[in-house]
């Protein structure tokens, strides 16, 4: 699918590039493009007919699309050609799907070999990162993305409601949408949760507790939460991805007892770790904690604690204020209260449905960032209403009658009445 996708963006690509140049300079068109020839190809979008079947022949359309680029900008890169032909945004455009997903290599006798990026030595796909690579020639700012089993091009949209576990004739106020955010779809949840918090601080909508689903949550952003926002996370953590705690057998890392002042990290059977190694992984500070197989070989339990071939136990842990941040995170959510009570969360997700229902957020009416987050304020808005039409209805001993009635079912009744 991926691979079908790049060879549409690079059709349409230079379709887009021929549209805007037809339209800024036709008679230059005519002069360089054999029209006839390009119009075959290019007069309708690409989406709107069936790709080849064959991955053979759908290869060879790509390589004949990626020619055809390149042979466009190298008509307006010409001298001879106006200089503002190459500002075009469809051309600066077209220059970069190409330059993203070909390589053009001269080989020997001069002759120019243009090829797709392929999969490299360290087993990437030799494309640019996610966050970096062009999905569309008509809004820069969609990107690829999947989550579980869905794939979509375009953005993520992040809502934040009001909510109260009082029962529905004591609440003073309805639940509310109290911030949208729009993010580009390859930012990861965690990205961003700090954005959110800003925008609801800006606001003084600041909740005491913000209960997330566990896409959000980290061990910094607990803690950062916390401390820079007062706010307490409500929401399900990473469990410890030990082999141990993954088998559910054995001595998981919550067994051993962490002291940071001393630096020393003692296991389930009262022995002492032999290093403590601060270091940096994957840009964060972490302290890697190991026992001597001295320690572990003669344990009489060791089996449950490693079954590494280097005879002993190692531990990687967070700073202090993560790591108990973590634990006592850990803890809670196995209680049966904590689990009640984060049931709350579901309220927001037929606020979703709605958004989704109503106002149908899953598909964008404009293009770039800017212009969806403001769809997307706007939805927000409609649902609000919805939310005050139906307390006003409840104010006034009048609830909605949100039974579905059949236009057959309203003819019956007009013709009896």
């Amino acid at each position: 699918m991926g691979c079908l996708n790049r060879l549409e963006l690079a059709g349409e690509s230079v379709r887009a590039a021929v549209e805007a140049l037809t339209v800024a300079a036709p008679h230059w068109v005519a002069d360089v493009l054999d029209v006839p020839g390009w119009s075959r190809r290019y007069d309708t979008r690409i989406d709107t007919w069936r790709m080849p079947s064959s991955a053979t022949k759908r290869d060879q359309l790509a390589l004949t699309y990626a020619r055809d680029g390149f042979a466009l900008l190298s008509a307006v890169y010409d001298p001879r050609s106006e200089p503002w032909l190459r500002e075009l945004p469809a051309v600066q455009t077209l220059r970069t799907v190409l330059l993203q997903n070909y390589t053009r290599t001269t080989a020997r006798g001069g002759r120019e070999v243009v090829a797709r990026r392929a999969r490299t030595e360290e087993g990437g796909d030799g494309l640019p990162p996610g966050h970096l690579r062009i999905a569309s020639p008509y809004d820069l700012d969609t990107r690829w993305s999947a989550k579980r089993d869905t794939f979509w091009n375009g953005f993520k949209l992040h809502v934040s409601e009001s909510c109260t576990d009082a029962p529905e004739k004591e609440r003073t106020a309805p639940n509310l949408i109290t911030n949208v955010a729009t993010t580009a779809s390859t930012v990861p949840d965690t990205k961003a949760l700090d954005g959110i918090h800003q925008q609801l601080q800006r606001r003084g909508l600041l909740p005491g507790e913000h209960y997330l689903d566990s896409g959000y949550p980290s061990a910094d952003l607990i803690v950062k939460s916390r401390q820079a926002y007062g706010i307490a996370l409500i929401t399900p953590v990473l469990l410890d991805q030990s082999r141990q705690a993954r088998e559910n057998a054995g001595f998981q890392a919550d067994a051993f007892t962490i002291d940071f002042k001393y630096q020393q990290v003692t296991c389930p059977q009262g022995r002492a770790s032999s290093s403590w190694s601060p270091c940096t992984q994957h840009g964060y500070p972490m302290i890697v904690v190991a026992f001597t197989k001295p320690t572990c070989g003669p344990c009489p339990v060791r089996e449950l604690c490693t079954t590494s071939r280097r005879g002993f136990r190692q531990l990687t842990l967070n700073p202090r204020p993560l790591t108990e941040a973590l634990r006592t995170a850990r803890a809670e959510q196995a209680d049966r209260d904590w689990q009640d009570a984060y049931a709350l969360r579901a309220g927001v997700e037929g606020t979703i449905h709605q958004a989704l229902t109503v106002t149908d957020s899953r598909r964008a009416r404009y293009r770039g960032l800017a212009k969806t987050h403001l769809e997307h304020v706007h939805s927000a808005v409609a649902l609000n209403l919805m939310g005050l039409i139906r307390l006003n209805a409840w104010w006034n001993g009048k609830p909605l009658d949100r039974r579905h009635t059949s236009h057959l079912a309203r003819l019956e009744l007009s013709l009896a009445a």
